[in-house]
């Protein structure tokens, strides 16, 4: 339940009572068997808060989904749901910056309900940051639910995709989905949109990605894992401007119920990247996690702050022709 407890703020609190729930194995990414299950545990209450305050806007929240989650510990996320002490901070004026922006390991954002985006897997072909598994491959199971999450050893529970439970619940006849907001401050919604960006009386329409599975083989050994290019990895994707609805950091500028003058939003979306891979914006302190120095980030995608830069051949700029938003194979 979403209520305004007082001007400019906003309160979440859930409680959740024992049940289980068995889940179609179609929802299930990761051919494994899910068990949706309400929380049971001591904590049992999702707790969010959204402040606005001196240019901020604040969400501080004990990391407990106010939805069904799987079972956890699972055969493949052997980690329990536990509180967390959350307090993301995001400006209410962002600004997109010269170029976007890699998040790396660092979340994307942050759920309406307080759970982290964080799409990356820490996971690589034989520990080579330049061959990233992609999470939602199912190549790697790491023990999802049907909201496309798990948890962390530190009982982090976190969504690596579509939450689709939260999407059902936020979800109203003929309207955009505000899901969430990106640690750079601009808005996230799910799936939908205006099939004309600038007039909201236009029908609302599932709007597309412009990345694409890329055409080829991989290099071999020592470069790579070789093999067709088919998904397992993030680096199997190019973003393909105009093939879409969507720029290079899945979103676009169009007017929204909450923006009706306009904004530019981020969109999840049900196929590649699912939850963008870059920032337009700046993305905020309160956000990033592991050292900041000058070397490579985690998982290739190049240390905050930093754009991921085209590879050899690539046309210039941001959105034109085909490029991969990660460094390319074989190159450090």
């Amino acid at each position: 339940m979403l209520r305004c407890a007082a001007a400019g703020v906003f309160t979440v609190a859930v409680c959740l009572t024992p049940a289980v729930t068995p889940v179609a194995e179609a929802h299930d990414p990761q051919g494994t068997e899910i068990v949706l299950t309400l929380l049971s545990s001591a904590v049992v209450e999702n707790s969010v808060s959204i402040t606005e305050k001196d240019g901020y806007r604040y969400i501080v929240s004990n990391g407990i989904p106010d939805h069904d989650t799987g079972r956890f510990p699972n055969r493949n996320t052997p980690n329990r749901i536990s509180e967390q002490q959350y307090r993301f901070k995001v400006t209410l004026t962002p600004q997109a910056a010269r170029t976007p922006t890699a998040v790396g390991m660092q979340p994307f954002g942050v759920a309406l309900n307080g759970i982290p985006f964080d799409p990356a897997a820490a996971e690589f072909w034989r520990g080579d940051r330049r061959w990233q598994y992609e999470a939602l491959s199912g190549v790697v199971n790491l023990g999802l639910d049907e909201n496309h999450a798990h948890v962390q050893p530190t009982g982090a529970y976190h969504y690596h995709g579509l939450p689709t439970q939260l999407v059902r619940r936020l979800a109203a006849p003929e309207a955009m989905i505000h899901i969430g907001y990106a640690a750079d401050g601009f808005p996230i919604y799910a799936m939908l949109g205006y099939a004309d960006p600038n007039d909201t009386s236009s029908s609302l329409v599932k709007l597309r990605s412009s990345y694409q599975m890329r055409r080829g083989q991989r290099p071999n050994e020592p470069n790579g894992p070789g093999g067709t290019f088919d998904g397992t990895f993030v680096q199997d994707y190019e973003f393909a401007a105009g093939t879409g609805d969507l720029d290079e950091c899945n979103g676009r500028f169009g007017v929204t119920p909450e923006y009706p003058d306009g904004t530019y939003y981020y969109v999840l979306t049900d196929t590649f990247p699912f939850i963008p891979r870059l920032l337009q914006g700046t993305m905020d302190d309160s956000f990033r996690r592991g050292p900041r120095d000058g070397n490579r980030g985690p998982g290739g995608f190049g240390p905050p702050g930093r754009p991921p830069g085209p590879p050899p051949g690539a046309p210039p700029g941001p959105g034109r022709g085909r490029r991969p938003p990660f460094p390319p194979p074989g190159q450090r």
